[in-house]
């Protein structure tokens, strides 16, 4: 797991598109993991300084969202599938029809579930995942206590990560759906590279578990210690309680910053 610490979202950002774009330029059909939240707008804005400077294309890319809220009309625009284009791929030369979300206004939400996570290994798999992390160590929408190897499945949203969320739909707690389809950790940890952004001192615990502490389902993704290639970029405030973070700046000063 490499670290890298940083005084501005902005500078996570470039970081960010500098570690996945090489991905892309040597594979143009490779398949990109969409988050949604705040944490990787920043990223998302370098991505699409590149795909408009002409040294990046998603035109032959794939792209598969974590995860959709259930219950939620396809028109709506906090959907995630509607979230993700306004962001990030309608700036982009992504086909819209290249990218894809779980069917989360489905009848039968766990049958899009299982269809979802076989899209997915049908496209060959992703190749770069971003994720970001909530304030109670979920990934995608892996709330605490579910399996460590969970496939894509329907999961039930805490009053924590309801609250968080709230703030996208205009404050409003009782507009929150309560449900979702997201990849599941073990699907997730089949990615070829994870790039996972957290920012704010709100994330400060739930990142210190993630990279030092015990790998538990009370914090799902402490799961990532397993994972052999994955980048961690943090604020100054979502790193506040790292013990060890005279080691990772060395370790990312002896990587990255050789010149």
């Amino acid at each position: 797991m490499q670290v890298g610490i940083f005084n501005d979202e902005s500078k996570i950002g470039e970081i960010g598109a500098e570690i996945i774009a090489p991905v892309f330029i040597d594979k143009p059909t490779g398949v990109l993991g969409l988050a949604t939240g705040s944490s990787p707008l920043p990223l998302y804005d370098a991505l699409v300084k590149k795909v408009e400077a002409g040294t990046l294309s998603f035109a032959q890319a794939q792209a598969f969202c974590l995860d959709e809220y259930v219950g939620l009309s396809m028109e709506h625009p906090e959907a995630y599938r509607n979230f993700i284009r306004r962001v990030f791929t309608a700036r982009t030369d992504f086909p819209d029809s290249a990218v894809h979300a779980p069917a989360g206004a489905s009848d039968d939400p766990y049958a899009a579930a299982a269809e979802y996570d076989a899209q997915i290994k049908a496209a060959g798999g992703v190749d770069v995942q971003i994720l970001g992390i909530g304030s109670d160590g979920h990934i995608g929408f892996n709330e605490p206590s579910g399996s460590l190897s969970s496939r894509t499945h329907v999961d039930f949203l805490t009053e924590q990560t309801r609250q968080d969320n709230a703030r996208f739909f205009d404050g409003n707690l009782a507009d929150v759906p309560t449900a979702c389809i997201t990849q599941g950790l073990g699907t997730i940890m089949e990615a070829g590279k994870l790039v996972l952004i957290a920012t704010g001192a709100g994330k400060a615990e739930a990142v210190a578990q993630m990279v030092e502490g015990p790998v538990s389902a009370r914090w799902p993704a402490t799961v990532v210690q397993f994972h052999n290639d994955i980048t961690v970029l943090l604020d100054e405030g979502a790193a506040s309680k790292l013990t060890m973070r005279d080691y990772y700046a060395q370790a990312w000063k002896a990587q990255y910053d050789q010149s």
